[in-house]
């Protein structure tokens, strides 16, 4: 049974804010341990982005689908508008709310936990069209992980294959893999190694969208059917009943 939707709600809003207090807190400690490594305080922030991502999906998973993104929730709800099984329709702009405010909220958190201002809007530009085409990458490549393994069964493995694929999408695209409207408008509250400017958000945002029709279109075309079993090398038996995972009718995400 779906539980109710202000749990819900409350689950996406810890998640969300939580995974920014991952991303920006260990920024800001990579940069204090690592003054003059770029690259040793990017492998730092992604490393700690991966194992709070894993641990936070499997932590909510089953309350909300840890979606944290408001790009899994709207592919959530569009992949399965005609079934039924995604999110309602009518959920989407709660949802989103609860994941910009958590987002907010994990900013705010992680300037606080560091003896920083509550909120230092961040002055980092983000503004080059490789940036861009990095954001539409990553966005389009997550939506891809997430609903392929939705539709052939393999849901079990959404907490450590989306972690996976937001730590290596750090360091494949050049815009280090937001791919997450919600967590691009909370690390503009930070003027810290994972910001964003907010001049920079809107297109960030645009280009996230950009990704989310990509990649959407691309489960479409490869997976046509969500009862479509995996056949060959590639099958995995579903998830057993009961199994601890994000619940079936709501499909994990990660930010970034």
């Amino acid at each position: 049974m779906t539980p109710p939707l202000p749990r819900r709600l409350l689950a996406e809003f810890l998640g969300t804010a939580l995974l920014v207090a991952v991303v920006v807190g260990s920024g800001i400690m990579a940069a204090t341990l690592s003054l003059d490594d770029t690259g040793l305080q990017l492998l730092e922030n992604s490393t700690a982005t991966v194992l709070g991502l894993t641990v936070l999906i499997l932590v909510f998973g089953p309350v909300s689908g840890a979606h944290f993104n408001p790009v899994v929730s709207l592919a959530d709800w569009w992949l399965h508008r005609s079934t039924g099984g995604g999110l309602a329709g009518r959920d989407l702009g709660p949802y989103a709310l609860a994941q910009v405010a958590g987002a907010i909220g994990g900013a705010i958190l992680a300037n606080l936990t560091f003896a920083l201002p509550a909120v230092t809007m961040s002055t980092k530009h983000r503004d080059a069209g490789h940036l861009w085409l990095g954001e539409t990458v990553a966005t389009a490549g997550l939506v891809l992980l997430v609903f392929a393994l939705v539709r052939t069964g393999r849901a079990a493995l959404a907490a450590p294959a989306v972690g996976a694929y937001i730590g290596a999408a750090y360091w494949f695209t050049s815009s280090t893999s937001f791919a997450n409207p919600a967590v691009t408008v909370g690390r503009a509250f930070t003027d810290t190694f994972a910001g964003i400017s907010p001049g920079s958000v809107p297109a960030f945002v645009g280009f996230q969208v950009l990704g989310l029709l990509i990649g959407t279109a691309a489960v479409v075309a490869l997976y046509p059917n969500p009862a479509t079993p995996v056949t060959g090398r590639e099958a995995v038996d579903p998830a057993p009943t009961g199994a601890a995972t994000p619940t079936p009718k709501l499909r994990p995400s990660s930010p970034n």
